[in-house]
């Protein structure tokens, strides 16, 4: 199969920090490349080892270069006008989240999206986290019984770019809603209560699920959470699961057994981890936080016309949950 062609606009820290070495690892061709400035576009190119195209006039770029797909990382509120201009050209697009700031927003890309039948992927990465997908696993087969409950952590200054409680749900917290998304289906009741003081954040929120599966979340942005952490723990009808900073799956089933349970040795432990060695480096980050498997689902979308997991059809729900629970906060 021939390398996947893709056009990047923007080159800020986060794109080139993971998502331009992310892309390349999952088997793509960065043939051209578009930011405000051509030096800065050029330079770019050439730190990822590009022969392509430098541009400093991304609407140029999307009428010359034939490619797979656009991967669009910019400001949030310059994301709207690049998307859209992205799908009325044609170009299948990956946007980082995120995608309209609610939900009416977000349904107005996904419905021009496909009335143009162009791919139109929002960078949600934890959907492809491996931690995350082995949990999405157990969900899924039943080895453990039905979930039914779960409490979730997320932690991270946010400070630098989040100034009030509504872009630190929208542009940090929302990578957990999303996620919880993922993995449960679609929640119908929320409540929960915030200390916050202005861009320092603190919330306690319970959701309910249309599955039943309930559970608790704790978001802090501030400071002190200097060093980011997040985990979650499911509890099933026959065990329980906990996902650990990304990095660690402990799997406890609980088995019924003839006498007291602590007689014999009737219970199960599994610990999930990932090999790391000096040949792992950086790329090892990049593959266990999903961004390697979110560019690489993006790419077998584009090349077989495939729905993405993270749609912007399916990002307007992701919007819609998080309104829901600002509006649920007291």
């Amino acid at each position: 199969m021939n390398t996947a062609k893709l056009s990047f606009i923007g080159a800020g820290f986060h794109a080139s920090t993971n998502i331009y070495p992310s892309a390349t690892q999952a088997g793509a061709e960065i043939v051209a490349i578009a930011t405000r400035n051509l030096e800065r576009s050029r330079a770019a190119l050439q730190r990822f080892g590009s022969s392509g195209k430098p541009y400093s006039d991304y609407r140029k770029m999307l009428q010359e270069v034939e490619c797979d797909g656009v991967v669009v990382v910019a400001q949030p509120q310059d994301q709207t006008a690049l998307v859209l201009d992205c799908i009325h050209a044609g170009k299948n697009v990956y946007v980082d989240k995120p995608l309209g700031w609610n939900g009416p927003e977000a349904l107005q890309f996904a419905d021009a999206a496909e009335q143009a039948g162009v791919v139109l992927m929002v960078g949600f990465m934890k959907r492809y986290a491996p931690v995350y997908l082995k949990l999405k696993e157990l969900i899924a087969g039943g080895t453990l019984g039905e979930a039914r409950s779960f409490q979730a952590r997320f932690a991270v200054d946010s400070t630098p770019f989040c100034k009030d409680e509504e872009q630190f749900m929208k542009l940090a917290a929302i990578h957990i809603v999303d996620l919880l998304r993922f993995l449960f289906g679609e929640a119908v009741q929320s409540s929960g209560f915030t200390n916050n003081d202005n861009e320092r954040i603190a919330q306690s929120i319970s959701l309910k699920f249309a599955n039943g599966v309930v559970g608790s979340v704790y978001f802090a942005g501030m400071s002190a959470w200097s060093r980011e952490s997040e985990s979650l723990t499911v509890t099933f009808d026959h065990g329980f699961v906990c996902a650990d900073e990304v990095v660690k799956l402990s799997v406890h089933h609980s088995l019924a057994a003839s006498g007291l349970p602590w007689q014999s040795l009737a219970e199960q432990d599994m610990v999930f981890t990932p090999s790391a060695s000096a040949m792992s480096g950086g790329y090892r980050d990049l593959y266990l936080r999903g961004f390697v498997g979110e560019m690489a689902h993006f790419i077998q979308c584009c090349r077989e016309g495939l729905t993405p997991v993270s749609s912007g059809r399916d990002n307007v729900k992701t919007m819609e949950l998080c309104d829901a629970i600002l509006s649920a906060l007291m």
